[in-house]
């Protein structure tokens, strides 16, 4: 009989960190920090197309300066945009489609600190205006530089 229930709670335990493992790489560990102006309206669309495109919750902050913001994480001058967010090691300055961004975590590449949208272009996720387009650069940045990651109609 005592070999049953060790064997039973050993199969349970067994089971149970199975089904831990396989949630883990599913969820989302923290928050993703969004740091915004709370005068800018076109931010919590854009936080709406990050938490539906990547399923993920996002804690939006309005308390820091935007210019220190900034600073603080290396984004470049000439990329800023309205809102600045941190993910998994990564800064996302500006109207980053959801796509960049499971792109830029499921391929982490070297020496790449972040990705960018410069400015607010139109048809951009979170810049819907009527179908009206504007042609954007998703820039990837870092240590080495700029690059284009991604280019939009």
């Amino acid at each position: 009989m005592m070999a049953f229930k060790h064997n039973t709670a050993r199969n349970l335990a067994s089971a149970v960190a199975l089904l831990a493992a396989s949630c883990t790489g599913a969820a989302q560990a923290v928050p993703y920090v969004m740091f915004r102006d709370p005068g800018c309206g076109c931010c919590h669309e854009w936080a709406k197309h990050v938490r539906e495109g990547l399923q993920a919750e996002i804690v939006m902050r309005e308390d820091v300066p935007m210019p220190q913001v900034k600073a603080a994480r290396g984004v470049p001058l000439a990329l800023a945009s309205c809102h600045t967010m941190e993910v998994e090691g990564y800064v996302i300055e500006g109207h980053v489609p959801a796509a960049e961004i499971k792109r830029l975590l499921r391929e982490r590449p070297k020496g790449v600190k972040g990705l960018a949208v410069a400015g607010m272009p139109l048809g951009s996720p979170g810049m819907e205006m009527g179908g009206r387009t504007q042609p954007y650069q998703v820039i990837a940045f870092g240590d080495f530089g700029q690059r284009v990651f991604a280019r939009y109609p």
